[in-house]
Formats: structure tokens, C-alpha cells, sequence
């Protein structure tokens, strides 16, 4: 069981973790009234009773998990990177990172849909 965000980026490997410490640090400032949590065994950012938004980070990639309707709305956006999505995530990679601006946007639009 990982205790925090900072034990959960220092176990993923080594090439994801830049990306991991930058991730967390866009969410925080895209999400400032939230707790940072442990949840579905991987970190996350709670308002409220609402997981708004979870990272984790996997062999050679890292996923970024948030509402479905906020993957949805910004779907064009995310192809536009060149990133791949699911219904609730977002796969990038040190060779294809996610843009800051995005995390942002894509933060805010799942926030939205979790504390309306």
C-alpha cells in the first residue's frame, strides 16, 4: 500500500517520473482547493466526497483519469497531442508528453462534472 503521492512517483520507474512530479504539480495548481488522497491504489485529487482527478504510471507510460464527460469534451484536444484515451484516461510517455494547458483544461472540465 503507498502512502502518498510522493512514495507512489518514488516506486514508478525511473523515465516516468519527471513526468509524474509535473503532472501532480499541474493538478495541484489546476485544482487548488483539493485534497491530495491514495485511491483506487493509485494518487489522486479528492473535493469533497469526488475523486476529480487520479494519475498513475505503468512500464513505459503513465495514464491521467478523470471524469468521462471531461475525456469526451476535450476528445479533439487529445488527439491533436497525439495522446491516446480511454473513457476515463489519458495515456502519455517521456517521448509523447501531455501539454500543461490540456491538464488544465481537461482538470477543470472534470471538476466541473464532479461538484457542479
Amino acid at each position: 500500500m503507498v502512502a502518498d503521492h510522493d512514495a507512489y512517483i518514488a516506486e514508478a520507474p525511473e523515465a516516468l517520473r519527471p513526468l509524474l512530479v509535473r503532472l501532480r504539480t499541474q493538478l495541484a495548481h489546476a485544482l487548488p482547493d483539493a485534497e491530495e488522497v491514495i485511491a483506487y491504489k493509485m494518487p489522486g485529487f479528492r473535493i469533497g466526497q469526488s475523486i476529480v482527478a487520479g494519475y498513475a504510471a505503468f512500464s513505459k507510460q503513465c495514464g491521467l483519469y478523470l471524469s468521462p464527460s471531461a475525456i469526451a469534451s476535450h476528445a479533439g484536444d487529445i488527439a491533436a497531442a497525439g495522446l491516446k484515451s480511454t473513457k476515463t484516461g489519458v495515456t502519455f510517455s517521456p517521448s509523447q508528453p501531455i501539454p500543461d494547458a490540456l491538464v488544465e483544461k481537461l482538470a477543470l472540465a472534470s471538476r466541473k462534472d464532479q461538484n457542479p
